[in-house]
C-alpha cells in the first residue's frame, strides 16, 4: 500500500474526537489504534535546534553568502542525521516531546527585503533566485540526502512564511502586507514555488500577517489558489504558533475561534500550532466545517508520519546516537564558516604572515570573545566553539605573535566607569595592528519575544550599530594603529565609519560553533576568502524605503537607483581574477540559452569565487535593473583557470507583468557575467543578446 492508502484506512477507523486530536503540534496518542503521541514542533534552521547538543552551523544568511549548493546540501544532510540519531533514542520513551521530532519547520525562504527586519538572518537574503537554488538544497539534504527517490525521507522540511513576510517584526500578527501581484509573483513567492517544484518539500507554513487583506493562514487566494491550486502543492500546511488565533483577536476578520479555525482548515492549513483547533469541534458542530474536511487534513498528516516511515522499520533506525556534533560534522561546519566569511576591503594588511612586522595584535571589541554570536537564533547548544579571540591567539602563535585582549564597551553600552575604553586604548597602543570585533547580537535583532529591543519587536531601528561602538572605533582610531574591523551581525550595517578609516573590513555573519577559527585562518591567509554579500550593504539610513511599504521600488539591488557601500554579489578574495572570453548565441528561445566564460585564478595561492550571471533587460522600465539567473562556486590552483558554462532554462530570460503573469517578450538585453553584481563593472565582463519570444 501506499502511503496515502495507509493514511486513508487508518483515518477511517477514527472517531471525530480522535481526528480532531490530530491537527494540532502536540497531536494525542489513539492507543487503541497503536498511535503514539507525537509533538510536530522542530526546529533545524542551521543546525538540530532547541534539543540541546548539537553541530551548530552558520546561521542561514552566513551559508548564504557562500553561494554554494553542494555545500549546503551537505550540511543539511548532516543536520538531518543528527536529527534522525536523536529521534531514534527520544522514541524509546514511547513518545516525541516538542524538539524531539523529525518534522522541522525549516527553512526561512522569505525575502530580506529591508535590513531593519529582526529575522532577515534567518533567510537566504534579498534575492528570489539565490533564496530558490540555497532552498533547493536544503530541503533536498533534509529530506532525501543524496538519494533522489528513498522510500522514506529522513525528516521533513517545512518552507515559511507563506507569504509576503519580512517585517515589520512588532506588528505581525495584525500587520496586513499590501504587494501588487508582480512584486508578489516576481518576489514573494518566486523562491516557495521553485523550490516546490524542484525539491518536493513535505510542508508549508503560513505567515502571521495577512495578505492583501487575507490572514495568510486562512488564505484563499494563497493556499487554495496559488499552492495547491496552480502550483498542484501535494504536501500539507502548518500555521506558525498562534497565527491562526490572530485572525478573530488582531486581523479582525473572522468574530471567534471556531470561525478562524474554520477559515483555516477549510482552505488547506491542515496543522495548527497553538490554541485556535481545540474549537474545531464547535465549528463542525455548527456547519462550518464538514467531517470531510478534518478527514482530509488527518489523511494529509498520517501520509507524512507514514512517509518518514514513523510506523515502519526504516533505513535510518540504524543511525546511531554518535553521529550528533561527531568529528566529520564538526569539520563540515569549520568549512561552511570559511565560506560564509565576507572580505569586503583590504588595503594589503592582510594576509598577516611571519615576516609582516606585526609581532603584537590586540583584539579588542564586544565580539571578540562572545558566544551569542557565534550561534544566531533556532540554534542547538554548543558542545565545542572558537571565538574570535581564541582562533586569532591559537593562530598567532603558530605565526610567532602575541595577542592582547580588551572588551572596549559592551553590545550597548561601556556599562558605566569599568575601566573597558582605558584598557582597550592601552592594548592597542602596545600593538602592531588592531583586529576591532564590532557588531550586533541575536538579542539585537531577531524574532519578536527573543530579541530584547523590546521597542521594535526585534527589529533594527536603523543601520547605524550603537554609539558606545562607534565611540570605540574613533577611541582605536586615535592610537593611529592600523585597525581591521570584524563586523559580526546577521544583517546589513552602515559600515562607512570601517571603510573610509580601517585597513581591512571583514563581514562575519553569525559564524557557527569554529567561526573564530575560520576567521583566523582566513586573516592569516591558510584560507582564501571566498564568500559574496547575500544582501546590498546600504550606505546609510537615507537610502531605505518606508520600512512597511511592501513594494520592491528601491529596494535591493534588483530596484535600487542609488549607488550602494557594498553591493550584492560582492567579496574580495586574496587572489586576482579574470573573467574573459564569453561564449553565447546571442539570441534566447524557447530553449533558453548557454552561456559559457573562462575565469583564471591570477594570484600565488590556491582559492575560488563565485561566477556570477545578471541579466538587464533594455527598454524594460518595469523589470528589474538587474537580476541573478546563475552562479556557480569555483575552485582555482594558483595560476589555473577554468572554463565555466551555464545552461539557462528560458524562465530565467521571462518577465512578470501587472498581473503576476511570467512571459517572454521580444526584446534586448545584456548579460553580465562576473564575481559581483554590474553595480561593480569592474568585476564584470559582459555581452548583448536578443530574446525572442
Amino acid at each position: 500500500m501506499t502511503s496515502k492508502e495507509r493514511a486513508k484506512a487508518l483515518v477511517s477507523q477514527m472517531t471525530l474526537p480522535e481526528k480532531l486530536s490530530q491537527l494540532t503540534n502536540e497531536a494525542a496518542a489513539i492507543e487503541r489504534l497503536g498511535i503514539p503521541e507525537y509533538n510536530w514542533w522542530n526546529e533545524a534552521l542551521h543546525g538540530f535546534a532547541r534539543s540541546g547538543v548539537a553541530t551548530v552551523f552558520p546561521q542561514a544568511i552566513g551559508m548564504a553568502a557562500s553561494f554554494d549548493t553542494k555545500l549546503m546540501r551537505e550540511v543539511a544532510d548532516a543536520i538531518s542525521t543528527e536529527a534522525r540519531a536523536k529521534y531514534n533514542e527520544y522514541k524509546k520513551f514511547g513518545r516525541t516531546k516538542i524538539y524531539q521530532g523529525l518534522t522541522c519547520w525549516s527553512p526561512n525562504i522569505n525575502i530580506f527585503r529591508d535590513p531593519r527586519w529582526g529575522r532577515g538572518h534567518e533567510t537566504y537574503g534579498e534575492d528570489p533566485y539565490l533564496t530558490s537554488e540555497m532552498g533547493v538544497a536544503f530541503v533536498k539534504g533534509m529530506q532525501y540526502g543524496f538519494e533522489e527517490h528513498p522510500k522514506y525521507r529522513k525528516v521533513d522540511a517545512t518552507l515559511k512564511h507563506f507569504a509576503a513576510h519580512s517585517g515589520p517584526e512588532k506588528g505581525r500578527h495584525s500587520f496586513d502586507s499590501v504587494v501588487s501581484k508582480k512584486d508578489l509573483h516576481e518576489t514573494y513567492l518566486a523562491a516557495f514555488k521553485y523550490i516546490i517544484e524542484k525539491a518536493r518539500p513535505a510542508a508549508v507554513m503560513g505567515a502571521y500577517n495577512r495578505v492583501n487583506g487575507e490572514p495568510a493562514c486562512g488564505s484563499k487566494t494563497l493556499l487554495q489558489d496559488i499552492l495547491y491550486g496552480e502550483w498542484a502543492f501535494d504536501g500539507y500546511v502548518v500555521s506558525d504558533c498562534g497565527a491562526i488565533c490572530d485572525i478573530d483577536s488582531f486581523h479582525k476578520v473572522t468574530s471567534n475561534r471556531a470561525e478562524s479555525a474554520a477559515l483555516a482548515v477549510n482552505n488547506g492549513c491542515y496543522m495548527n500550532c497553538g490554541s485556535a483547533f481545540k474549537f474545531l469541534k464547535v465549528a463542525v458542530a455548527e456547519g462550518m466545517v464538514s467531517e470531510e474536511t478534518v478527514t482530509k487534513a488527518v489523511e494529509k498528516l498520517f501520509e507524512a508520519r507514514f512517509d518518514l516511515g514513523l510506523f515502519d522499520e526504516t533505513e535510518y533506525d540504524s543511525i546511531p546516537y554518535s553521529k550528533v556534533n561527531c568529528a566529520e560534522h564538526r569539520a563540515l561546519a569549520l568549512e561552511m564558516s570559511r565560506n560564509a566569511t565576507v572580505l569586503l576591503k583590504n588595503n594589503g594588511i592582510l594576509p598577516f604572515g611571519k615576516d609582516d612586522g606585526i609581532k603584537n595584535i590586540a583584539v579588542i571589541g564586544p565580539n571578540a570573545d562572545a558566544t551569542t554570536v557565534l550561534v544566531g537564533n533556532y540554534n542547538g547548544t554548543l558542545s565545542e566553539y572558537t571565538t574570535p579571540l581564541f582562533g586569532i591567539r591559537d593562530m598567532a602563535r603558530k605565526y610567532g605573535k602575541d595577542v592582547r585582549y580588551a572588551i572596549g564597551c559592551h553590545h550597548t553600552s561601556d556599562a558605566g566607569n569599568d575601566g573597558n575604553i582605558e584598557e582597550a586604548v592601552i592594548a592597542a597602543k602596545y600593538a602592531d595592528a588592531v583586529v576591532l570585533c564590532l557588531g550586533l547580537t541575536p538579542q539585537l535583532e531577531g524574532e519578536e519575544g527573543d530579541a530584547y529591543n523590546s521597542d521594535l519587536g526585534g527589529d533594527k531601528p536603523g543601520l547605524s550599530l550603537p554609539k558606545v561602538q562607534l565611540d570605540l572605533f574613533e577611541m582605536m582610531k586615535s592610537v593611529g594603529k592600523p585597525i581591521i574591523v570584524v563586523n559580526i551581525s546577521g544583517s546589513a550595517i552602515d559600515l562607512r565609519f570601517a571603510d573610509e578609516n580601517a585597513a581591512a573590513v571583514i563581514q562575519s555573519f553569525y559564524p557557527g560553533q569554529d567561526g573564530g577559527k575560520a576567521l583566523a585562518e582566513i586573516m592569516f591567509g591558510e584560507v582564501e576568502p571566498t564568500a559574496k554579500l547575500p544582501v546590498t550593504f546600504y550606505a546609510s539610513d537615507e537610502q531605505l524605503p518606508d520600512y512597511s511599504d511592501y513594494s520592491l521600488k528601491g529596494r535591493t539591488y534588483r530596484y535600487m537607483t542609488e549607488k550602494p557601500l557594498y553591493p550584492f554579489g560582492y567579496g574580495l578574495g586574496y587572489n586576482k581574477y579574470a573573467v574573459s572570453d564569453i561564449r553565447c548565441d546571442g539570441t534566447v528561445t524557447s530553449s533558453g540559452a548557454t552561456v559559457s566564460c573562462d575565469i583564471e585564478n591570477l594570484g600565488k595561492m590556491p582559492g575560488g569565487n563565485v561566477v556570477q550571471v545578471y541579466i538587464s533587460h533594455k527598454n524594460k522600465p518595469d523589470a528589474p535593473i538587474c537580476q541573478l539567473i546563475a552562479f556557480k562556486k569555483i575552485s582555482l590552483a594558483a595560476g589555473e583557470k577554468k572554463t565555466v558554462e551555464f545552461d539557462i532554462p528560458v524562465d530565467r530570460f521571462m518577465l512578470y507583468d501587472s498581473d503576476g503573469e511570467l512571459i517572454l517578450e521580444d526584446g534586448e538585453a545584456t548579460l553580465y557575467i562576473g564575481t559581483c553584481s554590474p553595480v561593480k563593472e569592474e568585476f564584470c565582463a559582459k555581452t548583448d543578446i536578443t530574446i525572442k519570444a
